[in-house]
């Protein structure tokens, strides 16, 4: 059975423009990597659990503070490469990504040294124009800006 991870997708208009959330993943294996491997704030969650609640949980979590108050917009399901199955609700608000705490997790560096030490989950969150975030988010979860720009144009 496919893992399955619910997260929001955080926008802010700055005038006509859009802008999106991302988070880029800690630890030492994605230090110096930057395109195609930023995400939106996620976290797996059990079939038992309510998906929404996971997201804005995970949300928590992994930025050290809490969603934005609002309504979440349903952005529907993708399959990532490995086969992670991502729920995402697109929420405008907007957050100082100077502040971001994320929690964090232990593993064994360098690689068979026995050494255990701690990493942040997100080492650091940025906005970025829809442009920019296609070109820096995991390939499937761009399908996520296509769907909040399919929102955008059929509210006008």
């Amino acid at each position: 059975m496919a893992t399955t991870s619910a997260g929001i997708l955080l926008y802010r208009r700055i005038g006509p423009h859009v802008e999106v959330l991302a988070v880029h993943p800690g630890g030492p294996l994605w230090a110096r990597k930057d395109v195609g491997v930023w995400s939106i704030p996620k976290g797996e969650y059990a079939t038992e659990e309510d998906a929404l609640t996971v997201a804005r949980r995970e949300f928590l979590e992994e930025l050290g503070m809490a969603a934005p108050p609002g309504d979440a917009r349903p952005l529907g399901e993708v399959r990532q490469k490995g086969g992670k199955v991502v729920t995402a609700w697109a929420l405008e608000g907007n957050i100082d990504v100077t502040v971001v705490v994320s929690n964090t997790f232990e593993m064994e560096w360098p690689p068979r040294s026995g050494n255990l030490q701690e990493f942040p989950e997100v080492d650091r969150a940025e906005w970025f124009d829809i442009a920019t975030a296609r070109t820096k988010l995991i390939a499937a979860q761009v399908e996520f800006l296509d769907r909040l720009d399919e929102a955008f144009t059929q509210a006008r």
